[in-house]
């Protein structure tokens, strides 16, 4: 896993995480971590938004004339050319 550090962080920033840190029973890493993952919108895990994504997908309204494509005839037409 990539290694981050911070250099020349202010005081009150460390002692406002250091506080929510043990409020939350994290390490100040794991804080730190916590709140990278808030502000960049990746509150959810990997699993979750991937299931998310897959529920979107499957609940698309495909046209049946897509439906009734049949994926090995075009593979057959594309190895024949």
């Amino acid at each position: 896993m990539p290694l981050l550090q911070v250099r020349d962080c202010p005081e009150d920033i460390y002692n406002r995480i250091a506080k929510e840190a043990k409020k939350e029973r994290r390490t100040i890493a794991q804080e730190i971590l916590t709140l990278l993952e808030k502000g960049l919108g990746q509150e959810q895990s990997n699993i979750e938004r991937r299931r998310k994504i897959l529920e979107k997908i499957n609940a698309r309204d495909i046209p049946n004339r897509v439906k009734e494509i049949d994926p090995v005839v075009l593979i057959r037409e594309d190895r024949d050319r």
